[in-house]
């Protein structure tokens, strides 16, 4: 599948968006950009505009590492494809594009592992579905309607992946950085950042670009 009306902030080409002149069904909008990079926000600012949707988080498909710990952070390669459960990924996707209930993947980041239990999702109009490697497969890239990325300094995505890291996942600082020096960024870069080509939609700096957050809603809420 080619990228396709590819803009940098200032305006969005729908011509080549299935769902904008057909707006039944379930749409699917693909979020992506390096960890840290503000996926978050761009999710809460669409969802001052649209608020009735669902959110899936493609790191909930990780498959389980429970060797790994902080004294061997690295012997899991999270930043690497092969770290997700993209079958089931991709068939989940396919059964909310069908209007149907699925279960989703509980994912333990303290552990690294997958829990027993998992969440039900109606589907919804509208499914955002956010992660560093959503666009990756192709196979996911063709279920998305519309695919932004967020585009945001290195520097600025450590520092927030790192207060993260130790805040919520009882990480040390010493794990955090070996982790991002030996397989985060390079994970990115050869992962991650070449799937920009692949956006509709490229917003720079993340939540910190009120002009292509502007132009965002404003799309977003001629198609709400």
């Amino acid at each position: 599948m080619e990228p396709t009306g590819r803009t940098d902030g200032d305006q969005l080409d729908t011509s080549d968006l299935p769902w904008y002149s057909d707006l039944m069904g379930v749409r699917i909008i693909g979020i992506s950009g390096g960890s840290g990079s503000g996926k978050t926000t761009i999710v809460q600012r669409i969802s001052q505009v649209i608020p009735d949707f669902i959110c899936l988080a493609q790191d909930s498909y990780y498959k389980s590492a429970e060797f790994v710990d902080n004294e061997n952070i690295t012997a899991f390669n999270f930043d690497h494809p092969s770290a997700f459960d993209t079958d089931l990924m991709v068939e989940q996707l396919q059964e909310l594009k069908r209007g149907q209930t699925i279960q989703v993947p509980v994912y333990d980041f303290v552990h690294h592992r997958r829990r027993a239990e998992t969440t039900a999702v109606t589907p919804s109009n509208l499914v955002i579905f956010e992660g560093i490697m959503v666009f990756v497969d192709p196979r996911v890239r063709d279920l998305l309607d519309l695919k932004l990325y967020v585009d945001t300094p290195d520097d600025i995505r450590f520092i927030r992946r790192l207060k993260r890291d130790i805040t919520d996942r009882g990480r040390t600082v010493e794990s955090v950085i070996t982790q991002y020096l030996d397989v985060v960024r390079p994970g990115h870069l050869e992962f991650v950042e070449p799937t920009k080509a692949y956006a509709d939609l490229i917003i720079p700096e993340g939540g910190s670009n009120e002009k292509a957050l502007q132009v965002l809603t404003s799309f977003m809420q001629g198609i709400g």
